[in-house]
């Protein structure tokens, strides 16, 4: 990162690098897959493309404009470039999380929305949709992907991974790791002989929801 940058540029680029290697570690990609960004003004930083994220440092920070325009490093930015700035056009999103999650992308191609097996659900707005199937980097992936959105704050892509996004990067993570937790629940209850899972009704799920409006602790 040169030294010219803002503090704020170089924190959020140390954010994406931090949260692109915790999806490793986490098991969410495998070698280069998925990626990263965060929104810091009408600035992109995002993960570089087939850079394995344990060699990236500060100087290898890459920052695009809304528009796509490449405005810091050299290195060309994720394949899933379209992905992530529709996300950030179309929403009031600082972060993005993209993945490959084994679980959730095995149910991407099993079912159109994922069965409402837990009320984690309500952590990412309601009933996750798939998104349909469109070759990664293209516009009509990023276009599926932003109807599967529509009123939620994650997606599954059909036969390819997970997006999740919000306030910050941590909260863009979680949303991820809620959505795998979910799918793998599902998997396993679902894959009992002669049983099928019972789920919760969109009355229980929007019962959750209003009462998630109070989790947490208190803001003094």
């Amino acid at each position: 990162m040169s030294e010219q940058q803002p503090e704020s540029v170089a924190r959020a680029w140390r954010e994406v690098v931090g949260t692109a290697r915790r999806s490793a570690a986490d098991g969410l990609v495998v070698g280069t897959s998925g990626n990263v960004s965060a929104r810091v003004g009408d600035l992109v930083l995002v993960t570089p493309s087939g850079v394995p994220y344990d060699r990236l440092g500060p100087e290898d920070a890459v920052g695009v404009g809304l528009d796509g325009h490449q405005v810091i490093g050299k290195l060309r930015p994720t394949s899933e470039l379209p992905l992530h700035l529709t996300v950030y056009r179309e929403t009031d999103a600082a972060a993005v999380v993209h993945t490959h999650a084994v679980h959730a992308t095995a149910v991407s191609t099993l079912v159109t929305e994922v069965p409402l097996v837990h009320y984690a659900a309500a952590v990412l707005g309601g009933p996750v949709r798939t998104a349909a199937y469109a070759r990664y980097g293209t516009p009509e992936l990023a276009d599926a992907m932003l109807t599967a959105l529509r009123g939620r704050t994650g997606c599954l892509l059909a036969n390819h991974g997970t997006v999740t996004y919000g306030a910050t990067l941590d909260q863009a993570y979680e949303r991820t790791a809620q959505l795998e937790w979910l799918c793998r629940l599902w998997l396993t209850a679902n894959a009992v002989p002669g049983l099928s899972p019972s789920l919760l009704s969109r009355a229980q799920l929007d019962e959750v929801t209003e009462a998630l409006k109070g989790y947490g602790q208190e803001k003094g």
